[in-house]
């Protein structure tokens, strides 16, 4: 098994990437050619680090693609759920991987690779033994349907060193609500590539939303 690598390193890499904006775009791409388009219309707003999902068969070749042509884009792969799934993200040009959640395959996986991962947690429970295994930055999933800003508040005070990047049913309505907390260092939201808005090939509106967004107060 390949050397642990330094998770102190891998935290500030993860952390750098994160507090590029305050919101990451999560996509999920249907087609490469697209996929490159509108990161360049993300970028274009701001939004440099972006989670494409492995919840389509394009999602490997669009990171793959995002990582070849868009100069100035941070790609990373959400969604992924095993080892396999990690390492092939990675040999894509993935910066940064997300996972809804946390298994001992991701766990012991993520040790051997310099690619950091921001892993989902939604109970006070998950979060404590992430944090044993030397997690500081945790993805907060699904944040509205396990409890929202109030929920996410009330776990700063017990767990003062952790932080988060809630997603999942935030919008640029809702999106300060958890901005404003002190334990959350961004949030991540499709709000900024709605799908109509990508297969009409609109991506000045989709630049004016990633523009709305970048400029939420952080």
């Amino acid at each position: 098994m390949p050397n642990k690598v330094n998770m102190a390193d891998k935290t500030q890499n993860l952390l750098d990437v994160l507090k590029l904006q305050p919101v990451v775009p999560v996509l999920v791409v249907d087609d490469v050619n697209s996929a490159v388009l509108l990161a360049r219309a993300l970028v274009a707003g701001g939004l440099r680090a972006i989670e494409v999902t492995l919840r389509t068969p394009a999602g490997l070749d669009a990171i793959r693609a995002v990582a070849d042509q868009v100069e100035g884009a941070v790609p990373g792969a959400g969604t992924v759920l095993d080892a396999a799934q990690y390492e092939q993200a990675v040999d894509a040009g993935s910066q940064f991987i997300v996972s809804p959640g946390t298994t001992l395959e991701l766990l012991d996986y993520a040790k051997t690779s310099s690619v950091p991962m921001l892993p989902g947690a939604a109970t006070a429970s998950e979060v404590m033994a992430l944090r044993e295994e030397g997690y500081k930055v945790l993805k907060f999933f699904p944040a509205e349907q396990a409890g929202g800003a109030s929920y996410l508040k009330s776990l700063s005070s017990p767990l003062a060193d952790m932080m988060f990047c809630p997603t999942g049913g935030i919008n640029l309505k809702n999106a300060n609500d958890y901005l404003s907390l002190p334990n959350v260092v961004c949030v991540g939201g499709s709000w900024v590539a709605p799908k109509a808005l990508v297969q009409a090939g609109d991506w000045d509106g989709i630049t004016t939303l990633a523009k709305e967004a970048f400029e939420l107060a952080n």
